[in-house]
């Protein structure tokens, strides 16, 4: 049986798109309040939030100013090969795994 995905690129860019525009509006923050806290320009947000389209840079951006961009960075690490995950911050701390 063959599995198809249903998720495209412009869905995912949409959600990154509806979750930021999310925080911004969670923190109070107008389009040009973030564009001056980002450097991202404000039409550049406004074309983002409604399209979802935006440069990687200008994501990154925006993410640090309204998110944790370690979240985003975790997300391309791989664990060591042939090591366990860690299980207790002391080995984290340690680096042990």
């Amino acid at each position: 049986m063959t599995n198809f995905l249903l998720l495209d690129d412009t869905d995912v860019q949409r959600a990154f798109a509806a979750h930021l525009r999310k925080l911004r509006e969670e923190a109070k923050l107008s389009r040009d309040a973030l564009a001056q806290r980002s450097t991202v320009p404000a039409s550049t947000i406004k074309r983002f939030e409604l399209t979802g389209e935006v440069s990687f840079r200008q994501l990154l951006l925006l993410w640090q100013s309204l998110d944790d961009l370690q979240r985003l960075y975790e997300l391309v690490q791989s664990p060591k090969r042939g090591a366990p995950l860690p299980t207790s911050i002391v080995e984290v701390l340690a680096d042990e795994f």
